[in-house]
């Protein structure tokens, strides 16, 4: 007997008996998230850090970490335990990135350092050395895409800020910002090898 069927004919029994329906428990554990509020809330900061490590720049990681809550929102089950959620937050976040970087670069990076990711994720750090190994990739850039970079990422500028900053038009800004994060992503590659 197909399972819709005994399901109907189970609840007809019921309705006939007089008997209501039995309400599905389910246990709550002390490491549960209560609701999709507190699951925001503790885990805000985490995301926006993460995000703002690999992006460099505020309006990106904002951006991001907004993509990462509304792909999770669907999925992800509140009865969850807060590890599970933590897990699967850092999983979304790292698939987002890897489509931020597609859509900025051209190119799918996904290779991420998982440990550190997971550390700085669960501990609420970011790595100290991020900022030096920028400022090492930015001094070896022209001096052109070297400003634009540190406007956008490093002062948190806007497109258009940055394009006034620059004497130059929004539509220039972007062609710069996309070359030079171009070049600099061939020197951080050519500097962990």
């Amino acid at each position: 007997m197909p399972v819709a069927q005994r399901f109907r004919r189970r609840r007809a029994e019921q309705d006939e008996a007089g008997a209501a329906p039995r309400a599905r428990l389910h246990a709550v554990g002390a490491d549960v998230y209560p609701d999709w509020e507190a699951v925001y809330r503790d885990n805000v900061d985490r995301v926006f850090r993460l995000m703002f490590s690999k992006v460099g720049n505020r309006p990106d990681a904002e951006d991001l970490t907004t993509e990462v809550f509304l792909t999770a929102l669907r999925p992800l089950r509140v009865s969850a335990s807060v590890g599970e959620v933590r897990a699967y937050l850092l999983a979304t976040a790292r698939t987002v990135l890897a489509g931020h970087w597609r859509r900025t670069l051209g190119r799918e990076i996904t290779a991420l350092d998982e440990e550190r990711d997971i550390a700085a994720f669960e501990a609420d750090t970011v790595d100290p050395g991020v900022l030096a190994r920028a400022e090492a990739i930015l001094a070896q850039l022209p001096e052109r895409y070297g400003r634009i970079l540190r406007l956008r990422f490093l002062q948190a500028c806007s497109l258009k800020e940055a394009a006034a900053e620059l004497g130059t038009t929004v539509g220039n800004a972007k062609v710069l910002q996309h070359r030079a994060l171009r070049q600099a992503a061939q020197l951080a590659e050519g500097m962990e090898t």
